[in-house]
């Protein structure tokens, strides 16, 4: 088992390589990185070229097995993070949580290689399948967010964790007032034109989110015990074979929060309803099914409070507009997708939500 060993200061980045829109590995870059693992004969190896584009990553054949290598994304290479996120999943691996597995450099058996100011990482290449919308699949989704959970209850991390959270944040907030703005450049007459439609959506969202985070503290969820949460549960972050989760992956965005924070986000990311791009034919409405399916799983391992049931509705509220408002602050669009039609379909959610809260936390308590 590879150890996340006190991380030393990064030396000055050189140049990265490019194709198209990706950054990618230069051969002496590879050969240099490779020659510090002991990952046997090379056989064979291919690109990978999911999630960020500026974190290249490749899977590696070779006569001991197939391994996933990754240079870290700028901006997510701090030693000192780095070395939290992975004695988290050495911790998690230990309990035999289902994981990649870090794999230990030749000479120090150091869970992240540094190099030219890069961080470099190799992980055992787990093969599996995305999420199918399955009610099994989303049920076990919530049993393993529950086994997290349980698995890191008393855990102490070495590293100092992050605290910030899609809740009551002032990040959002920001985010919220920087939107017209953003619009307004993209189309000086965003904001005014149809009467201001958008300057209103964008209010009510500003104040949804605001009214959501005091109900959510009214209900005592400031008093209630932290803990290190994943704080990214989502479909995306998840191999599956047939219906059961066979790895969670990017503990990145781990931190110190209530675990409702994470259940909550879970329930909205498992349950949501989309419509390809056109976002004015995403439905308003939630799968409630797949709801409550998630959360029976979480339950079934780790039980919920009551009062942590009736904050759920409210923390997804804040989790919607906290996903949307971000990078169309950033950008303008979400994704692919034109920013003002974004957030007219983001309203009628939460207008949804605020009609269905009460049942939302009632369907949780029935027998």
């Amino acid at each position: 088992m590879p150890s996340a060993n006190m991380p030393s200061a990064p030396s000055t980045s050189s140049g990265r390589a490019m194709r198209g829109d990706r950054d990618i590995f230069t051969a002496d870059e590879l050969a240099i990185t490779l020659s510090h693992f002991d990952l046997g004969i090379i056989e064979a190896i291919q690109e990978f070229p999911r999630g960020s584009r500026r974190a290249p990553k490749l899977i590696l054949r070779t006569d001991k097995g197939i391994f996933l290598l990754k240079r870290r994304a700028r901006g997510k290479d701090d030693p000192f993070k780095v070395a939290f996120c992975h004695a988290l999943q050495l911790f998690l691996a230990e309990r035999q949580f289902p994981l990649p597995h870090l794999i230990g450099t030749k000479d120090d058996n150091n869970s992240m290689l540094q190099w030219k100011g890069a961080i470099y990482e190799v992980f055992e290449y787990i093969k599996g399948t995305g999420y199918d919308n399955s009610l099994e699949a989303t049920h076990d989704a919530g049993k393993t967010l529950a086994l997290f959970h349980k698995l890191i209850k008393d855990y102490t991390p070495e590293y100092e964790p992050p605290q910030g959270s899609y809740h009551a944040s002032r990040a959002i907030r920001s985010s919220c007032e920087q939107v017209p703005r953003t619009l307004t450049k993209l189309d000086p007459d965003a904001m005014t034109r149809d009467d201001g439609r958008v300057a209103k959506i964008v209010q009510f969202l500003h104040d949804s989110y605001n009214d959501a985070a005091q109900r959510a503290n009214e209900i005592g969820l400031p008093d209630w015990p932290m803990q290190i949460i994943h704080s990214d549960w989502h479909p995306g972050n998840m191999l599956f074979r047939g219906s059961r989760v066979v790895a969670v992956i990017d503990y990145d965005a781990a931190r110190m929060q209530q675990r409702i924070l994470d259940a909550a986000n879970g329930a909205l990311q498992f349950s949501i309803l989309g419509g390809g791009d056109d976002a004015s034919q995403w439905p308003d409405y939630i799968d409630v099914t797949r709801y409550k399916r998630f959360l029976r799983g979480y339950d079934s391992v780790n039980v919920l409070s009551k009062a942590e049931l009736r904050c759920i509705p409210w923390l997804m509220m804040e989790a919607l507009i906290a996903e949307t408002v971000i990078p169309i602050a950033a950008t303008g669009s979400f994704a692919r997708m034109e920013g003002v039609n974004f957030l007219m379909m983001i309203e009628r959610k939460v207008n949804w939500l605020y009609a269905h809260a009460d049942e939302l936390a009632e369907l949780l308590t029935e027998e």
